[in-house]
């Protein structure tokens, strides 16, 4: 993640290897430097009780590596397999090239592009749950 660039809000949170920064009262932009810094921005977190769909639950588990909630090569099987279940019924093309991203990062250990990826599904599986429910 060598050369990454935050751009922060005022007062916007982030963490940073387990450290919570909070940005001040303009918004700012720091560039993280140093290669596979664990980074989350906390308004993107999900919380535990949100975990309620399989894009969710890929999601949480990469987030989980960014925190240090867990450890990335224990947390690969379940994502890899996370994974594997979404490309079995999201199959159409833009969300197979996020999918095929997401492994591709998983595998690299770039914990945040892999938690990066599949949130962009998340407004796809909304749709998807509310066509079943209606």
């Amino acid at each position: 993640m060598s050369g990454l660039v935050l751009k922060l809000g005022p007062h916007e949170r982030v963490l940073i290897n387990g450290a919570v920064i909070e940005n001040g009262d303009k918004r700012s932009r720091l560039a993280i430097m140093t290669p596979n810094a664990h980074i989350l921005r906390l308004r993107d977190a999900i919380h535990p009780e949100e975990v309620t769909t399989p894009v969710r639950r890929v999601c949480y588990i990469a987030q989980l590596v960014l925190s240090g909630d867990a450890n990335g090569k224990d947390a690969r099987m379940q994502l890899l397999r996370g994974i594997e279940q979404l490309s079995q019924v999201l199959t159409d093309h833009d969300s197979r090239t996020l999918l095929s991203q997401a492994t591709a990062f998983v595998m690299e250990d770039q914990h945040y592009q892999a938690l990066k990826s599949p949130r962009g599904l998340l407004p796809r599986e909304e749709r998807l749950f509310a066509a079943h429910l209606t």
